[in-house]
């Protein structure tokens, strides 16, 4: 054990004895050991949103209700988390704690997004598993919004599941594809919430991605994903239909070195009832070092009013959002955006899904994070 000088000294005087020096030194070098490789990292995020029209249902996409008209804090996000690394029988765990308005529906003002333990098994090239909640496996977007390249969310990813209880494994088995499969206590966005009265009937969740090699030419470096989950939400009976989601994404290059392309399909489907579809694309455009330009083009086919707040039975939504990304400060994500969203189904019993009369919805927000 190396004792510095200024512990001899203390030690001759009589303030303190070695052995509770040594046991301390000892105490110190477990707590080393066992945060190692800890990182600690987050965001906060605000905005500032004006509409241009009612504000009823303007809001009706994921995490976008209550924010017209004003400054709104958004999240904040503190996530601490240890890679596994590269042992055979490596571990590690994740903790994503989030604060605010956004929190809502994982907790309300207070929520886990994900809080896992990671462990990898020597099993063929590694198979990694978590354990605990963690982000669904379905959706082009991220959760949280700083991942995305624009600021609100896309209509597929207000129909999809954003988490999980339960358990997900992972295997890679090459360099260009992976596959995932797990099972959860059910579908709904909360934790350790069980999806039906029937404990024995789970939810499913499977997950592929795939990635174009050299000999696909201008091709090379297409990533595609798709993914599945299916089961019950909570408080339903075992009569209770399933609910299943689909979901097919790619990454596309262009041969432009600036220019990325994206494109994303969801289908949220409901046995003996309606479903909803959504289509997106985005197009992305690195103007400088400082600037980018990230446009998305989204559908919704909301039939028997799956998406609350939007109005009508059966409703279809147009949406263009364009964003305008300007790096001005160290660690801080500013963004300009404007987002249209368009009736193409029209009025809906002599109204507007928008509120009155409307059939149009434009807004523009400012978009200032802090990222840690």
């Amino acid at each position: 054990m190396k004792i510095n000088p200024w512990t001899v000294g203390l030690a001759a005087a009589g303030v303190i004895s070695f052995a509770g020096t040594a046991q301390a030194e000892e105490a110190k070098n477990q707590v080393a050991t066992a945060v190692s490789g800890t990182t600690l990292s987050g965001y906060v995020s605000t905005s500032a949103r004006w509409d241009f029209s009612s504000a009823a249902g303007v809001g009706a996409y994921r995490f976008g209700a209550g924010k017209g008209d004003g400054f709104n804090l958004d999240v904040v996000n503190v996530t601490v988390a240890k890679s596994p690394g590269e042992g055979e029988w490596a571990s590690g765990y994740k903790a994503e704690m989030v604060f605010g308005p956004d929190a809502g529906g994982l907790g309300g003002g207070f929520g886990l997004k994900q809080a896992y333990v990671a462990l990898r098994a020597p099993v063929g090239n590694g198979l990694d598993i978590k354990m605990g909640v963690f982000d669904s496996v379905v959706g082009y977007e991220a959760t949280n919004s700083p991942d995305n390249p624009n600021y609100t969310r896309s209509w597929g990813n207000t129909i999809d599941p954003v988490q999980h209880t339960g358990l997900l494994a992972s295997y890679r088995f090459c360099e260009n594809f992976s596959a995932s499969i797990g099972v959860a206590n059910s579908t709904l966005d909360a934790i350790n919430t069980r999806g039906s009265l029937v404990q024995s009937q789970k939810t499913y969740l499977a997950s592929v991605s795939a990635t174009a090699p050299e000999s696909f030419g201008f091709l090379k470096g297409t990533v595609l994903n798709a993914g599945v989950v299916d089961g019950r939400i909570a408080a339903q009976s075992a009569a209770t239909p399933d609910t299943t989601w689909v979901y097919v994404g790619a990454t596309i290059p262009t041969p432009m070195e600036n220019l990325s392309v994206g494109l994303s399909f969801d289908n949220r489907m409901v046995d003996g009832a309606a479903d909803a579809q959504a289509v997106a694309a985005y197009v992305s455009y690195k103007a400088s070092d400082k600037m980018k330009i990230n446009i998305r083009a989204d559908y919704l086919d909301n039939n028997s009013a799956v998406v609350a707040g939007i109005g009508g039975a059966a409703v279809e939504i147009l949406t263009t959002t364009v964003t305008l990304d300007y790096t001005l400060w160290e660690n801080v994500l500013s963004r300009l955006e404007y987002r249209w969203d368009h009736a193409a189904s029209g009025r809906v019993a002599g109204s507007g899904p928008f509120g009155g009369g409307r059939v149009n919805a434009n807004q523009v927000i400012a978009n200032i994070v802090y990222k840690f």
